[in-house]
């Protein structure tokens, strides 16, 4: 099997990332719009920020801003003969720089992630794992992607921050990533929804948040996106 680059890209550090899931107002042109909405105010605040939509808007968002975009789901197999699977090469020919792997609402096997992760590594695209706790984040680090976003499914979409209602899963799994994999950067994500989130996210040790239904179920989503921003 082909080995991992080691010349990996970057999404940028302290980072927000914005995965879109499948919420109606973010498809189609409500995707492009979010996208530029996060683009124009991760400039003003000069904070990195990345966005991932649904696949069939891959190509589209990521022709209309220069933000780094990621699909939410890729398969660990070769472009060919696969009808509905999503290989990396199709999210790098539209434009994609990588992907989310494992989320909640998708989990893989663990020998699927780190196959996974091991074909974004080849083509020189970014793998965001995912993993719902301590124990869960020191496995997948083990697999060394970029990137790895601590979540409790239970606080996904809720009113409470994982950074404030369980902090110590944030700077157990820094703690534990590093020992790991010293290189891949922690991000904090589940229930942020404002800046004192953020900030208790960075304050914990992480590198950032990624965030959802903060954002897509915002009756604002532009100011949604500066108020997180703010806790940078």
């Amino acid at each position: 099997m082909p080995r991992p680059r080691t010349d990996r890209p970057t999404l940028g550090r302290p980072l927000l990332l914005l995965n879109l899931k499948t919420y109606p107002s973010a498809l189609g042109p409500g995707a492009e719009r979010l996208a530029r909405a996060l683009e124009e105010a991760g400039k003003a605040a000069g904070v990195a920020v990345a966005i991932a939509p649904s696949a069939p808007d891959l190509g589209r968002v990521a022709s209309a801003v220069s933000i780094p975009v990621l699909a939410q789901h890729v398969d660990s197999v070769d472009a060919g003969p696969h009808t509905g699977s999503v290989p990396p090469e199709s999210v790098q020919r539209a434009g994609g720089w990588g992907s989310l792997v494992n989320h909640s609402e998708d989990p893989l096997p663990a020998a699927t992630v780190a196959a996974t992760v091991e074909r974004l590594d080849a083509l020189g695209l970014v793998a965001v794992v995912c993993a719902r706790d301590v124990r869960a984040a020191r496995r997948a680090a083990a697999t060394t992607p970029p990137y790895l976003a601590v979540e409790p499914p239970e606080l996904i979409g809720g009113t409470r921050s994982v950074s404030t209602a369980r902090p110590e899963v944030v700077s157990g799994a820094v703690a534990a990533v590093r020992k790991v994999a010293p290189s891949t950067l922690v991000l904090c994500g589940a229930g942020i929804h404002d800046r004192d989130d953020v900030a208790k996210a960075l304050e914990l040790g992480s590198e950032g948040v990624l965030v959802a239904s903060a954002v897509t179920l915002a009756h604002d989503p532009t100011a949604a996106i500066g108020e997180l921003l703010a806790g940078f």
